[in-house]
Order: C-alpha cells, then sequence, then structure tokens
C-alpha cells in the first residue's frame, strides 16, 4: 500500500506509476471541512528522515466525494480514505458520509489527531480515547474500519488491544513521531507548524518494535509502516507480523518505490520457494 499523505489522492500518483499493481491506495487525510494546514514552512529534510508539518490540508469530505470518488469507482486498486477530526462527533460525520461511497474501500481512522475537547491530547494516547472513537466510527460505517495508531503514547500495546475490542477490523501502525528542528540562523523554530512529525527511514527500528510488540498481542491484521524503503525493510516487517505494508516517505524521493518493493517481495518468495506470503507473515516470531 502507499502511505496516507504521501501520494495525495491517488490520482496525482497514477500518473507517474502503475498503481493499479499496488495492494491499495491510502488517501490524504480528510476531515469533516477542508483545512487550510499549517503555515510555512511545512517540511524539512532531517537525518535519514523528514520532518513535516503539513497540518492535514486536505479539500474536505464533501469535495473528495464529489471529485475523487468517481474516478476512484474506475480502479482495480482498492482506495483507503484516511479520516481525521478534532472531536469524535467529526470522525462520525465523516465516517457517515463515506459509508456506501463507490470507490471507498475502506477507512483509515488517524487517531493522531489532538483532541480539541481534552486540551489537545491525541485520540490515540490514551486506550479509553482512542477505544471511544473506534466504536462511534465503527457505529457509523458498514466499511471496513482501519486505525492507525500513533507512537506519541507510553503503552501503544494497551492501545491496540483496546481498539481491537472496540471493533476495529485492522491496525496500522505507526504514524509519525514527534520532533522539530530549529533554524539556528533566526534562532527559532524552522517549521511553520513549530513541531512536526518524523518519518522515513530514522523511524524503522521503532515502528518495526511497535509493529512486532502488537502483532503479538491482537488477533486481527497488522498493516506495518514507518520507515520503509526497500524490500528488505518491508520483509522485516511482514516477518515481525505485519500481513500488510505501506510505503511512505520514501515515494516522496522514487514514486516507483512501491513497486520496486512489491517485486522486490516476488523475487525473495521464488528465490526462497515460498509459495504463498502468508509463510513469510510472522516468521521471525516462530
Amino acid at each position: 500500500m502507499t502511505a496516507s499523505g504521501t501520494c495525495g489522492y491517488g490520482t496525482e500518483y497514477g500518473e507517474l506509476v502503475d498503481i493499479q499493481r499496488l495492494g491499495a491506495i491510502v488517501s490524504k487525510g480528510t476531515t469533516l471541512v477542508p483545512w487550510d494546514g499549517n503555515p510555512q514552512p511545512r517540511i524539512t529534510e532531517t537525518p535519514c528522515g523528514v520532518l513535516n508539518s503539513i497540518g492535514l490540508q486536505n479539500i474536505g469530505v464533501d469535495a473528495l466525494i464529489r471529485e475523487k470518488a468517481p474516478v476512484w469507482a474506475k480502479w482495480r486498486v482498492p482506495v483507503i480514505v484516511n479520516i481525521a477530526g478534532e472531536t469524535i462527533d467529526e470522525y462520525v460525520q465523516v465516517a457517515r458520509r463515506l459509508d456506501g461511497t463507490p470507490g471507498v474501500s475502506a477507512l483509515e481512522v488517524n487517531i493522531g489527531c489532538p483532541n480539541i475537547r481534552a486540551g489537545g491530547c491525541e485520540f490515540g494516547v490514551l486506550p479509553d480515547s482512542a477505544a471511544t472513537v473506534t466504536k462511534k466510527v465503527k457505529q457509523a460505517t458498514s466499511l471496513p474500519v482501519i486505525v492507525k495508531l500513533t507512537p506519541n503514547t507510553g503503552d501503544i500495546v494497551a492501545v491496540a488491544v483496546a481498539v481491537e475490542r472496540a471493533g476495529a477490523d485492522a491496525i496500522s501502525l505507526i504514524n509519525t513521531l514527534k520532533g522539530m528542528v530549529i533554524d539556528i540562523k533566526c534562532s527559532r523554530p524552522l517549521l511553520g507548524g513549530v513541531s512536526g512529525g518524523l518519518s522515513g527511514p530514522a523511524v524503522k527500528p521503532v515502528a518495526l518494535y511497535m509493529v512486532y510488540r502488537v502483532a503479538g498481542s491482537v488477533d486481527i491484521p497488522v498493516i506495518g509502516c514507518g520507515g520503509i524503503a526497500s524490500t528488505g525493510d518491508a520483509l522485516e516487517f511482514l516477518m515481525a507480523g505485519a500481513s500488510a505494508v505501506q510505503v511512505g516517505t520514501a515515494c516522496l524521493s522514487n514514486p516507483e518505490a512501491p513497486i520496486e518493493v512489491l517485486e522486490g517481495i516476488e523475487a525473495f518468495m521464488k528465490e526462497k520457494g515460498i509459495r504463498e506470503v502468508n509463510q513469510l507473515i510472522g516468521s521471525a516470531r516462530r
């Protein structure tokens, strides 16, 4: 899969690569109303990664249904819509609007958003709030619900178990790690939003460890994400217990990365005489 926020709505990405070969496209975060996002500058490179403070700029769910979904409905590759909100009601309203929309195959719930009614604490930091969002979204839609976990919590396993019990159909992890950069020439934060989300190779060991722990603690499928840029990276996540993987930051510099990873997995399986990808999943746990 492609990771949310790294390939737009897939329509832009489709002009560069054959997206129909992929397992799924995950769209950028979508909210109830259009969001302008954070002030510029919004992105900067860091050692072995990228720090972004986009602020979920998007066209809003109604425009997505009107402009993007009809295009997706003609594709073979399924599209998963990442949804976000500042209140539980916003998540619910977005889920309801997308329910039954041709071209939308599933929802990925971004619980790394700040809960404005809880002092800005991320929904995914605490098991109770993560479970509440999951339960309410499940009640609002017939679509499969994937919950994307934030690493910015003290106990990601507890959060994973809570969203599973609340009805999540699958879990994806990890979202970005919080970080910042200081512009020493100006003596101020470089990003307009002050802090941002760290992604890319720098976060891979953290993401891999969290996937390993969560996959051993839940019975629903786990989707690995975080620093996957090569076949070897993807294989590590599968062996750790992920049933699928998402390629994100690597797409920004190499749009062919997801296809190269896919072809690499196929070549590895052929070389090793592996007939089913399920033989790889969790093999490092046995």
